[in-house]
């Protein structure tokens, strides 16, 4: 039997049983640090050519709407399309895109216009790719592996959310943008090259053209199931009350503690890393709707004591709790997406996804600044994750079947699992 502690590490079945999966997993790991190389140089060069806060946070208005649009159109073309055509074409676009970057960065005055036209262009393509990505998952790991997988992948982001911005800031400071951007270049080009070894994932041959049809068809799909809108609202509810990032600098003025502020950005990533390192357990559970519920819970109840403990490093303790409870909850609705979404919607309602988590922090960074303006810092936090946790009891009352949720008797996730297996036994050579 094995050990308690054996028995909390990652469940790497998914590295075993799937080729697919240990390419995307290498490939999304190189693309990460590369792409978080670009994310930090990208505005760091903003601030040096303009000294403006205002033009840096331009940034993010000037890419909301690209990844809101064509993350839609994205969940269309996956379901009608090759997803490894996808993922390749649009990682071969950011990497020319970042060639854009270093060609500017390299010309005696750069120039700032093309900073914010290739910003647009990366949202616009992450959005086309995400669905592909997502949408792929359940194509190529086992039914009863994706909780592992998620974790897995959690567990790849998570490296990439701490190390490449670290590293992206020693690049800069020491060699400059130009530089930080050709290694951006080379992350790609080892991505392409993976992508390339993929196994084909053609689209069924009666699917659908990508259009607003198609892209109605996944929302009305989603919005007739309880279980995959009790997903999409949990995670919009959490995000919209309890997500304060965008206040952390008045927050650490307040602590008298302005040396804490990048510990608190990072804080949540350290809280989702320990949790996907000890996340063996998840895979034994079947009731994923308590995740979700749970993990929102939590990270909701960890936010609103972040925001009333005046003591730094208890502070720092609660968003590290906030961070686990939000990869608790991600866990829990990927592996519902993943186990019961058919695979002829699966990228439009990836898609869907891609609005769910984009609108939600941008939203929530809104109200976390206007609430901070009037209550003042400290109650805007505590006043947001006490909102939070309401709302989610809120919603998992109003939607029961998000609670009940069985991976073992849900009619849509069985359904979903004979659909895997049909196509499994149909690509299986007869000896």
């Amino acid at each position: 039997m094995a050990s308690p502690l054996v028995s909390l590490l990652p469940d790497f079945s998914p590295f075993r049983s799937s080729r697919d999966f240990r390419l995307l997993w290498v490939q999304g790991l190189v693309t990460n640090f590369g792409g978080f190389m670009a994310m930090i140089a990208l505005p760091l060069q903003i601030k040096d050519l303009t000294g403006s806060p205002l033009a840096v946070g331009a940034m993010g208005a000037v890419e909301l709407v690209p990844l809101i649009v064509f993350g839609l159109y994205g969940g269309a073309l996956a379901d009608a399309v090759d997803r490894r055509k996808v993922i390749l074409g649009t990682e071969a676009g950011l990497g020319l895109l970042a060639g854009v970057l270093l060609l500017n960065a390299l010309l005696p005055e750069p120039l700032l216009w093309p900073l914010y036209l290739v910003a647009a262009g990366v949202s616009a393509l992450a959005g086309l790719q995400r669905p592909a990505l997502d949408s792929l998952m359940a194509r190529i790991v086992p039914h009863d592996q994706l909780t592992a997988a998620a974790a897995l992948n959690a567990v790849r982001w998570q490296i990439g959310a701490i190390a490449g911005p670290s590293l992206a800031g020693v690049v800069v400071a020491y060699a400059g943008h130009a530089t930080a951007y050709a290694v951006t270049i080379l992350g790609f080009l080892v991505s392409v090259l993976m992508c390339l070894r993929l196994s084909a994932a053609p689209a069924a041959h009666d699917a659908e053209k990508p259009s607003l049809r198609s892209v109605a068809e996944g929302a009305r799909y989603a919005w007739s199931r309880p279980v995959l809108l009790g997903t999409y609202a949990v995670d919009l509810a959490a995000m919209f009350f309890a997500f304060p990032n965008t206040i952390f600098p008045f927050l650490a003025d307040d602590l008298h503690a302005e040396w804490a502020l990048g510990l608190m950005y990072a804080a949540g990533s350290v809280g989702s890393v320990v949790l996907s390192l000890t996340s063996g357990w998840t895979s034994r559970v079947r009731r994923h709707g308590l995740l979700v519920v749970f993990g929102a819970a939590g990270w909701g109840l960890a936010i609103t004591a972040a925001g009333w403990f005046s003591d730094v490093w208890v502070v720092l303790l609660c968003l590290g709790l906030a961070g686990a409870g939000d990869m608790l909850s991600g866990l829990g609705r990927s592996t519902i997406w993943n186990q019961t979404i058919p695979e002829e919607l699966r990228g439009r309602l990836a898609g869907i996804e891609v609005l769910s988590y984009s609108v939600g922090p941008q939203l929530g960074q809104v109200r976390a600044g206007a609430a901070a303006g009037w209550t003042g810092t400290r109650p805007a936090i505590w006043g947001g994750g006490l909102a939070c946790v309401a709302s989610v009891g809120l919603l998992a009352a109003m939607l029961p079947k998000l609670l009940t949720y069985d991976a073992t008797t849900d009619e849509d996730a069985l359904r979903r699992r004979a659909q895997q297996e049909a196509r499994k036994e149909a690509s299986t050579p007869t000896p």
